[in-house]
């Protein structure tokens, strides 16, 4: 059976444990190699992966691309623009003959279901490298960055503050595969996913909608944010102001337990979100955690093409 790589809960929380520990392991094998040397092993050779953009990436484009090299494959980046999809060819139509020609495809688009679509028809593994709703790659290189800092993850509280996004989703399914916990200080009118906090919940791990961004991230061990206005979306001076009371700031994070660090996705919109104290403060790790969503691209690539 393909292995997909579409969101955490389908993947399970062994596999997902898996993909992290390995990824924390190619992660010190490289630690006197230089950077850009191809990985011993070379797994990945005479493979080749396909990135489809139809959003703009930083992190996710270079970190699947320098992923490939590194494990001693080929990679090919497209935008939706420069394929047939952006005359009309179904995604289905467009996964069948990708299947042909590539190992493992991954997807950057808005709709869950373009991902989902790919998937099912496509005879190669898809991995989801953003969607509207989901961002689980990133959430796998947040619990990795996290572990490094503070050890394992399971029983660790959270703090979400802000956009009820994509990311927000992703962290609430990682809480209930790796068992921590999450409170979420963001407005009502921008809640996640009503069907993700409660299969999170299923798993056993507490997801909380706090009144204030105070109760959100009093005592936590973390605590995580991500630009207001998601990539693609139409912000507005009403949003920006439901968003206001959540911003993260130094006297925000000094109510959160005092070995607690901060993460955030990138990009970062610097004075809304988080203020420059924060991210450039003591307790920010996330040029670690953008670091390491090279090492955890790896690791699911791995685990798709069954070489975990």
């Amino acid at each position: 059976m393909v292995r997909h790589f579409l969101d955490l809960f389908t993947v399970g929380s062994e596999a997902c444990r898996l993909i992290v520990d390995h990824a924390r392991s190619r992660k010190d094998a490289r630690a006197d190699l230089p950077r850009g040397a191809v990985d011993a092993d070379r797994p990945l050779s005479n493979h080749a992966l396909a990135l489809i953009f139809e959003k703009p990436s930083t992190r996710t484009r270079v970190s699947f691309q320098m992923a490939m090299h590194q494990l001693g494959g080929t990679c090919l980046t497209l935008s939706g623009a420069e394929l047939q999809l952006g005359r009309g060819e179904t995604i289905e139509d467009t996964a069948r003959v990708m299947s042909r020609y590539v190992d493992a495809l991954m997807l950057r688009t808005a709709s869950h279901a373009t991902v989902t679509d790919l998937a099912r028809a496509s005879a190669v593994p898809v991995i989801n490298g953003l969607t509207d709703l989901n961002h689980p790659c990133q959430a796998l290189a947040d619990v990795m960055t996290f572990e490094e800092h503070r050890g394992t993850v399971a029983g660790s509280t959270w703090a979400w503050l802000g956009d009820g996004n994509n990311m927000a989703n992703a962290l609430i399914e990682a809480a209930g595969v790796f068992g921590f916990h999450i409170r979420l200080g963001v407005p009502t009118s921008h809640l996640p996913n009503a069907a993700v906090v409660e299969q999170a919940r299923a798993c056993g791990s507490t997801i909380t909608f706090c009144p204030s961004a105070d109760d959100a991230v009093a005592g936590v061990d973390a605590v995580a944010t991500d630009t207001w206005v998601s990539m693609g979306q139409i912000g507005g001076a009403a949003k920006l102001a439901a968003m206001k009371p959540y911003q993260v700031t130094a006297p925000l994070m000094a109510k959160a337990s005092p070995e607690a660090v901060f993460l955030h996705c990138l990009p970062a919109h610097r004075g809304e979100e988080v203020t420059d104290a924060v991210i450039d403060g003591p307790q920010s790790i996330v040029w670690d955690e953008a670091e390491n969503r090279l090492h955890a691209q790896k690791a699911i690539l791995l685990w798709c093409l069954n070489c975990l």
